[in-house]
């Protein structure tokens, strides 16, 4: 993936599909086939495997299969890879919200349906794994002005439905970091923020979620910036991931020197404040829209 800025016209892997493509290139790295044989296999260019590897096209049946014959793989290993291309071919639950959600962003999506850990920095807003339905209605009714009430109530539903993955049995490790400030935006009116704020302090109660409030007297610090979100995953395959977005594009690094920076920075952040600390400033905020 390494440093992409993805735009309207991306195709937003799986998860599956980038595990595959990271398997597709160790097998060929291992049977010692360079880019330009394996392409020569296929009657294609460098560029087509490549795209293959890196899961930014889809897994074509018949070159899978080619490449996997070129690469010494026998007839069970195909028939397992094959089923596993085909499962990875298939639309992300999220694929009926397309209408609404912009392609860069389904991206993101996926990776946070597959990650083991999540770690997240929140500067202006709550962060959507733990939004309740009217902070979320009126968060995404500042961002998207002009959309219509249908469109509006769609991303919502969207943005809840992701949150189901916190139910799971296996569920994900979530570490929210956020800023003071988040609490003071008073998105949707004092009710709003009430709920919101007592979702909060419920989900810091779950074993499985970490949430820090870095206060106002923390001053200038070194995650002071736009917001991101850090992924691991279990599949040794794929690299720890971090994003980050802009107004109309997202960007995905798995560099290491970018993610290690990011990771530091959460870390940092999360030493400004402790545990009972966060508590006590969510249950302050909370007294004052009551």
């Amino acid at each position: 993936m390494n440093e992409a800025r993805s735009g309207a016209g991306t195709s937003a892997p799986t998860v599956l599909r980038m595990i595959l493509g990271r398997r597709l290139q160790d097998m060929r790295n291992s049977a010692g086939v360079t880019l330009e044989d394996a392409a020569r296999a296929l009657r294609v260019t460098p560029l087509t495997i490549r795209r293959l590897e890196k899961a930014e096209v889809g897994l074509k049946i018949l070159y899978v299969e080619k490449l996997l014959q070129t690469y010494g793989a026998g007839p069970q290993e195909i028939d397992e890879f094959v089923g596993l291309a085909e499962r990875a071919n298939e639309p992300g639950w999220w694929h009926v919200y397309r209408d609404v959600v912009p392609t860069w962003f389904t991206a993101y999506v996926s990776l946070e349906t597959g990650a083991k850990v999540l770690r997240t920095y929140e500067p202006h807003y709550v962060t959507g794994l733990l939004q309740t339905r009217g902070y979320a209605r009126a968060t995404l009714a500042g961002g998207f002005p002009n959309d219509s009430a249908e469109d509006l109530e769609r991303r919502v539903d969207l943005r809840l439905r992701r949150q189901s993955l916190l139910d799971r049995p296996d569920a994900p490790t979530l570490w929210v970091v956020m800023e003071e400030a988040v609490l003071h935006r008073v998105v949707g009116g004092p009710e709003v923020m009430r709920e919101q704020i007592d979702r909060l302090l419920e989900a810091s109660e779950l074993e499985h979620v970490s949430l820090d409030v870095v206060p106002f007297s923390a001053g200038a610090h070194v995650g002071a910036c736009a917001p991101f979100t850090y992924f691991r995953f279990e599949e040794p395959e794929l690299p720890d991931v971090v994003y980050s977005e802009i107004l109309s594009a997202a960007v995905y690094l798995d560099q290491r020197s970018d993610v290690v920076a990011h990771l530091e920075a959460h870390n940092r952040m999360s030493l400004m404040t402790s545990s009972a600390d966060s508590k006590a400033l969510l249950n302050r905020m909370r007294k004052e829209y009551s």
